[in-house]
């Protein structure tokens, strides 16, 4: 494993139109969309950004990416076929199945369909890599993944980071060599893994709030709760929202805070009578000075209900892979570009 320094310090490898002039290139992007898929779709308008770049110069592409989780089976209602008709869309130009002749352009159906993807299975790698000579990585969101189409594919092929995993990289940096401290976290959101982590950026923060339905799966005993860095805030009865008392002790340390990170909505904003926590936190943190990152699908989703969006120095793809870069310094689909 690469150390995080290393990588911190480290450029990632981008590539020319000369490395891909004529080649047959591999694009990992990130089509992990929900069950309505329209041009909208941020993730896509990334795909679309890169395959706009390198279509004419590259002699064939081929876009690999997974929905949802079918653990190896194919399910029709997961096949990215709505996908590619979209991207066609949005590009006016034909897409093909995988390595189908006379097109420059194809996709492969979801690369969960197989258990070597999420194995990270090397002969799987191996059989994506036959016919190819360039591989590139443009799915930030799935880079914190050890899977096959992630890290051991590049090692296969010529591989580089694509343009927007570059700035997600460039730009979840100045959080880390920020001298704009304190350094404060709002952690949020309903899945208990993000408890996990919480502990690794005890190190990196100065503040680290908690809400959303996380502080239920803190027990009273936890080292979190006694610990000066944590502000783990108190839950409505329901436990859709988090309480007045805590929205104001939330405040109080944004309104000191230098940096900023937010990953997740404090309650259950998409119903107006749980939405409190998370606009006058959302707005709160978009009213002040401090430099603002914030990262993940239902925070993104939050804030363009609120109209905020535009009030933040950075909005990630992937909140968890931003959270584990933040954490960690390095990701694994990262250091498989560095090989």
């Amino acid at each position: 494993m690469i150390g995080a320094k290393i990588i911190m310090s480290m450029d990632l490898p981008k590539f020319t139109e000369e490395d891909i002039k004529e080649k047959r290139v591999v694009v990992r992007a990130d089509l992990d969309v929900g069950g309505k898929i329209d041009i909208s779709e941020r993730r896509l308008n990334i795909l679309v950004d890169l395959l706009e770049k390198i279509s004419g110069t590259a002699k064939t592409i081929t876009i690999l990416g997974h929905r949802g989780r079918p653990e190896g089976k194919k399910q029709e209602s997961l096949n990215l076929k709505q996908v590619s008709k979209t991207v066609e869309e949005m590009l006016s130009k034909k897409i093909g199945p995988a390595k189908m002749k006379d097109l420059e352009m194809h996709m492969m159906d979801n690369l969960r369909f197989n258990k070597g993807e999420e194995k990270n299975d090397e002969e799987y790698a191996k059989h994506l890599a036959e016919g190819y000579d360039v591989y590139i990585n443009e799915a930030f969101a799935v880079s914190h993944r050890n899977h096959a189409s992630v890290v051991s594919l590049p090692k296969f092929l010529k591989s580089f980071a694509g343009p927007h995993f570059i700035r997600e990289i460039e730009n979840l940096k100045k959080v880390v060599d920020s001298s704009q401290k304190p350094l404060v976290f709002v952690i949020s959101g309903v899945k208990n893994g993000k408890v996990a982590i919480l502990e690794s950026l005890k190190n990196r923060a100065d503040k680290v709030l908690v809400g959303g339905r996380l502080p239920d799966y803190i027990h009273d005993e936890s080292p979190l709760r006694k610990d000066p860095k944590f502000v783990i805030a108190n839950l409505i009865a329901d436990k859709e929202d988090i309480t007045v008392n805590s929205i104001e002790a939330f405040n109080k340390e944004i309104k000191k805070a230098g940096t900023i990170v937010l990953s997740g909505p404090l309650g259950k904003f998409e119903e107006g009578s749980h939405v409190q926590g998370t606009k006058q936190i959302f707005e709160s943190i978009a009213g002040c000075s401090a430099l603002k990152i914030a990262g993940g699908g239902e925070t993104e989703e939050a804030l363009n209900m609120l109209k905020l969006e535009g009030s933040f120095d950075w909005i990630s793809v992937g909140g968890g892979a931003m959270l584990e870069f933040l954490s960690e310094g390095s990701l694994p689909g990262l250091e498989a570009l560095i090989h």
